[in-house]
């Protein structure tokens, strides 16, 4: 299981609470870096998912006949409600649902629950265990490259990032690549290595896809893969940047064999 995701987790939302307490009401309007979001939109996208975990919201009597909404859009759906909260009362929601939301994801580590699937839109199924993995990638991508400098525009000092604050987002990445984002990488065909230094960081192995359709992803050790066609080499710190689109790859990579391979493959990752 990935219980270490929960202390993740919670040392991510220390952080995240050290700098929204410190905000001020100017910089409650600005634009975060993720895009069309101000800084309160990002806590109310935080806020809004802890909510829904421990109180969902009841489904309409009589549901429109649209397709299904993305992940992306129905993020998007929550925060809009919210866009005319106070800082004040967004607050006030993380501080009603954060404890039991935490609680709720330390359950989801112990069997029956922990191995039973669910689907999540399109980002597609996962063992339920791996939710705190997610909250743990959410909290830190949204506080670390969306709020803060150099990316976002706050200017706080925190704690390093640490092998407990990034190595359970980095292992959702990995785990949830092959059913976000196979449709994208048909021409993947000879296997590729990523190597991810520093806390968080390892070895992960990208190959083909299988019968099923998705491409797949091996942690390997050693940092090496005799029969890579080519080695990508980046902090696993930037990953989270590069591997949503927040940034270019090519800005924080090395690649050593076949660049023009490798670069069809990483301009085709969006992990969500």
């Amino acid at each position: 299981m990935t219980i270490s995701a929960i202390e993740g987790l919670r040392a991510n939302h220390e952080d995240l609470q050290a700098v929204l307490a410190s905000v001020t009401d100017a910089e409650w309007a600005q634009d975060s870096a993720c895009a069309g979001w101000r800084i309160q939109d990002v806590l109310a996208h935080v806020t809004s998912n802890f909510k829904e975990m421990i109180e969902p919201t009841p489904p309409p009597a009589d549901p429109p006949q649209v397709p299904s909404m993305t992940a992306e859009q129905a993020m998007e759906a929550l925060v809009a409600p919210r866009k005319e909260w106070t800082a004040a009362q967004l607050l006030a929601e993380y501080a009603q649902y954060r404890d039991a939301a935490f609680a709720a994801l330390e359950a989801l580590q112990a069997e029956p629950l922990a191995s039973t699937e669910t689907p999540l839109a399109d980002l597609g199924t996962y063992q339920l265990h791996w939710l705190a993995n997610a909250y743990c990638f959410d909290h830190y991508c949204h506080l670390r490259h969306d709020l803060l400098a150099p990316e976002g525009p706050l200017q706080r000092d925190l704690p390093e990032p640490d092998d407990a604050r990034l190595r359970p987002g980095v292992e959702w990445m990995w785990a949830g690549l092959p059913q976000m984002c196979s449709p994208a990488l048909t021409h993947l065909d000879r296997p590729l290595l990523v190597v991810l230094t520093g806390p968080g960081g390892g070895s992960w192995l990208l190959g083909p896809a299988g019968a099923d359709g998705l491409i797949t992803v091996e942690e390997v050790t050693g940092g090496a893969a005799p029969g890579a066609a080519a080695t990508v080499t980046s902090s696993a710190h930037a990953f989270v940047s590069w591997g949503t689109k927040r940034s270019n790859w090519r800005d924080h990579s090395t690649v050593t064999g076949d660049a023009d391979y490798a670069a069809a493959v990483l301009d085709a990752l969006n992990i969500v």
